[in-house]
């Protein structure tokens, strides 16, 4: 129950996105979750993707 909560909320990607900039960038600091999420923002609304629906 808990998995699916943290993946609905989004708390699982953030996790994931931490370990993968860990991984490829040992040094460089890992954002908070605002930061993540102003990122997220800031990159679907530079980059919009069309729907049909």
């Amino acid at each position: 129950m808990r998995w699916y909560l943290r993946e609905l909320t989004g708390e699982g990607e953030y996790d994931r996105y931490c370990e993968r900039r860990r991984r490829h960038r040992p040094l460089a600091p890992v954002p908070t979750p605002r930061e993540y999420q102003a990122l997220r923002s800031r990159h679907r609304e530079e980059h919009p993707q069309s729907r049909c629906c």
